[in-house]
């Protein structure tokens, strides 16, 4: 039988053995630097590959009209239609607009919430880029009281 010591000694070593194959998970590493770095709603919709993204009551952006807290702003984002690609939260005056990016697969309903910061009163969107690329939008005004990035 194992001791805990030479079971942990053994999982270090095959991770080790896997990272240096390059066969460790990717998607752990997967990031979009220039759609993070985009300052607007266009320029992370084109970052990510999708079109000029258009308003539609199919996506869904859900949010507090004031938050008393900007350092945890509870925000959801769902799209209706079939056939979405990514899901992406956006906030206007953040320095850095996009929130959050999720890969959907049809094996995954496009419905997702997260908390996120922010500075001042600012337009979200929720951003559904589809699979041939039409990106549909919901937009959504949150007031901030207390600022979260520094205010």
């Amino acid at each position: 039988m194992k001791t805990r010591r030479e079971a942990l000694k053994q999982s270090a070593l095959v991770a080790g053995l896997l990272a240096s194959t390059g066969m460790f998970p990717q998607f752990a590493y997967a990031y979009n630097k220039a759609a993070f770095e985009a300052k607007s709603l266009a320029d992370v919709v084109k970052a990510v590959g999708g079109n000029a993204p258009t308003e539609s009551k199919d996506v869904t952006i859900t949010g507090p009209d004031i938050a008393e807290n900007g350092a945890v702003v509870p925000l959801g984002a769902s799209c209706s239609l079939p056939g979405v690609k990514q899901v992406l939260i956006l906030v206007e005056k953040n320095p850095a607009a996009l929130v959050a990016l999720f890969n959907v697969s049809d094996a995954v309903e496009p419905n997702f919430s997260t908390r996120a910061k922010m500075g001042q009163s600012s337009d979200v969107y929720a951003v559904a880029i589809m699979n041939d690329g039409k990106a549909l939008y919901a937009k959504k005004e949150v007031k901030v009281t207390l600022g979260g990035c520094g205010g």
